[in-house]
């Protein structure tokens, strides 16, 4: 199972990302997936996380500014980001639990100058 996430880069604080996550390979079943970030200095923290029976939760730092969504019946998750804080920069990566094991992708750099 590969997990690839795409959609970041450098956007002015107040401005607006989206990341894609997409898990390929033999899957079963996915159970959740999630996005969390790591700023520098700074330990991995949750996001936001989706079920696969849709039920959502967000980090309250972020809780209605980001929204986390996924494809209908294909293994990808967005993560959409409004009004975005420099303290949101961070390398932000994506968690898959899928057939009971866990998968990481590699990150994306989300950057946000004030």
């Amino acid at each position: 199972v590969q997990v690839v996430e795409s959609g970041g880069g450098l956007v002015q604080a107040g401005g607006s990302l989206r990341l894609s996550c997409a898990a390929s390979g033999s899957i079963l079943w996915f159970r959740i997936m999630g996005w969390y970030r790591q700023a520098p200095g700074k330990e991995r923290d949750v996001v936001a996380t989706i079920t696969s029976l849709w039920k959502t939760n967000y980090a309250d730092s972020v809780k209605g500014r980001f929204t986390i969504s996924r494809a209908n019946a294909k293994n990808t998750v967005y993560l959409e980001m409004n009004n975005l804080k420099p303290e949101d920069a961070a390398v932000y990566y994506c968690k898959a639990d899928i057939d009971g094991s866990e998968y990481w992708g590699q990150g994306t750099q989300v950057t946000v100058s004030s």
